[in-house]
């Protein structure tokens, strides 16, 4: 797709809210075929904003992402997005993720590169600036929020809610942690089943309120932490 659409005289960019020299490692380290820029103060977001091309959502707390002591957000991290612009400043495509618990707060399915592109390509034939694309094909559907809370109190091993966090490196981590905490959540209930058969009921009912207790900050932590906008 990236040398389809330098075929055609374009470039693709990626841009980090991180500093640039955490942008160029994950350039060189993950092998990234598009040059990646560090916006650690903004600077492009509010200039993408000031000329009326694309409000980009961002999220000032990043408190869940604390396990990534290596990375640094100094203004809050950016929420997806996607903007084209040709040589005459003419937006031929633009959209962006609303943060919702819904899509993960954000981490959700994006646009299909290729349905991305074929709108990039139909609209370097018109005129005028191109619609906010509300309703993009995506990539995939996003799970429930109920099931996403499940994976990632499994992830923290139903103490305390963990993030799916990218690792450094940028192979492990991240969504490659699912299949390990679906794992963990069905080995989870199945303990709860097998001390409803061998334990007095009130026993158990004790040791799930006393669970419950226990691990309701770190829901309500995760609830502030994960943007949830409404929907403009």
């Amino acid at each position: 797709m990236v040398e389809e659409i330098r075929a055609a005289g374009g470039e693709v960019f990626g841009i980090t809210s991180e500093p640039h020299s955490l942008a160029s490692e994950a350039e060189d380290t993950w092998d990234i075929s598009i040059p990646v820029i560090g916006d650690p103060h903004h600077e492009i977001r509010e200039d993408l904003n000031a000329r009326g091309w694309l409000e980009i959502f961002y999220n000032e707390d990043y408190g869940h992402l604390r396990e990534r002591s290596w990375a640094s957000h100094p203004k809050g991290y950016f929420q997806p997005a996607i903007i084209a612009i040709d040589e005459n400043a003419r937006v031929l495509y633009r959209w962006r993720s609303v943060p919702k618990l819904s899509n993960i707060a954000g981490a959700g399915a994006r646009p299909e590169s290729r349905y991305t592109w074929d709108r990039i390509r139909a609209a370097m034939s018109s005129t005028g600036d191109a619609d906010l694309d509300v309703d993009p094909i995506l990539t995939e559907k996003d799970p429930p929020w109920l099931l996403s809370l499940l994976i990632h109190l499994a992830n923290g091993w139903f103490i305390r809610p963990r993030a799916l966090s990218l690792a450094r490196d940028g192979r492990s981590g991240g969504f490659a942690r699912v299949p390990v905490a679906i794992r963990r959540a069905c080995f989870f209930f199945a303990a709860w089943i097998v001390a409803l058969m061998l334990l007095p009921a009130q026993w158990v009912a004790v040791a799930a309120l006393v669970w419950v207790i226990a691990v309701t900050p770190g829901v309500i932590e995760i609830h502030r932490q994960f943007q949830n906008e409404p929907d403009p």
